[in-house]
């Protein structure tokens, strides 16, 4: 179910002079009208569901990470030279989370469509299958070809089997609906924390000939073989979508998540490794989306400070 942008939330100090402007001064609610007329630019696109995360025995609250990401993003300064639009929030029907990642997907593929980059804001990280489908329904409808290659900063795989969606589910499901189509999908992870991934895990990552490098791995000493990694992983990918898992950050810097690391991936490496794959993604990059945001757990709405400012970097 769909709700319009509440712009309430979009507030913040008026400074008289020019050049002053921020967040809440410049994004524009993404009516009917301005999809009409208005030009291609990022759209931020909230799912507000944590039944994933349930599902996948986390602790609930990501539900309400997309108004709080907002509200942090309101008062920074803005920089960004193309438009911003806020399309809503998207709404689980009750228990009904695979309904609402169809409906993830219809939004995603027609912001695609429009020229549009989505920027879409969790909600349990579930929202990455939803992304995934968009984008593949979006190109599937252009008669592309080639490989689509999804980025996630993670501490886990969320390669889980299971019958139904989760939170830890998405990247086995989306090799599953590549499969016999004209697209190919590709699977690379950064941040992978050993004692929080089974061994079974490990197997299913390794049987998809995916890619991943460990949270000791993507360090500020260590940040060249990263970057080739990228590199070699970017070459390889026709299409690219961009997952962050806020997990992935320490627990000190994203504590309002399902599942807090205690060691995770420093934020200066994770901000590095993000303008790396937009420098050499060019137009590769198509979609981003930031999971797992949960303001019941957070500290001085530290973990929704934190999305707000890697959404400016991803939004610049």
């Amino acid at each position: 179910m769909h709700r319009a942008t509440e712009m309430v939330l979009w507030r913040g100090r008026v400074d008289g002079e020019p050049g002053t402007e921020r967040w809440h001064q410049k994004v524009v609610a993404l009516t009917p009208e301005v999809i009409d007329s208005g030009l291609p630019g990022r759209v931020l696109l909230g799912v507000c569901s944590d039944i994933g995360v349930r599902r996948n025995e986390g602790r609930p609250g990501a539900d309400g990470g997309p108004d709080a990401i907002r509200a942090a993003l309101a008062n920074q300064a803005w920089h960004l030279q193309t438009p911003c639009y806020d399309a809503g929030n998207l709404c689980s029907s009750g228990e009904d989370l695979e309904g609402l990642q169809r409906e993830q997907a219809d939004w995603v593929a027609r912001l695609l469509d429009l020229g549009h980059f989505p920027l879409v804001l969790g909600g349990g990280h579930e929202i990455a299958l939803g992304s995934f489908l968009g984008l593949w329904a979006h190109l599937e409808a252009r008669e592309e070809q080639g490989v689509i290659g999804v980025i996630n900063f993670d501490a886990h795989f969320d390669l889980r089997r299971g019958g139904s969606s989760t939170s830890g589910t998405s990247f086995l499901q989306m090799a599953e609906r590549s499969r016999g189509g004209s697209l190919r999908y590709r699977y690379l992870c950064l941040g992978i924390s050993e004692v929080a991934n089974t061994r079974d895990l490990f197997d299913t990552a390794k049987s998809l000939d995916a890619a991943w490098l460990m949270d000791e791995q993507v360090a500020s000493w260590n940040l060249a073989h990263a970057e080739q990694q990228l590199r070699d992983f970017i070459r390889g990918s026709d299409y690219l979508q961009l997952s962050i898992d806020l997990d992935v950050l320490p627990a000190a810097v994203a504590p309002g998540v399902s599942a807090p690391s205690p060691r995770g991936v420093a934020l200066e490496v994770v901000e590095h490794l993000v303008q790396l794959i937009k420098g050499e993604g060019g137009g590769k990059l198509r979609i981003a989306d930031l999971a797992e945001c949960n303001p019941e757990y957070d500290i001085d709405g530290r973990t929704a400070k934190v999305a707000a400012r890697l959404c400016h970097l991803l939004a610049k």
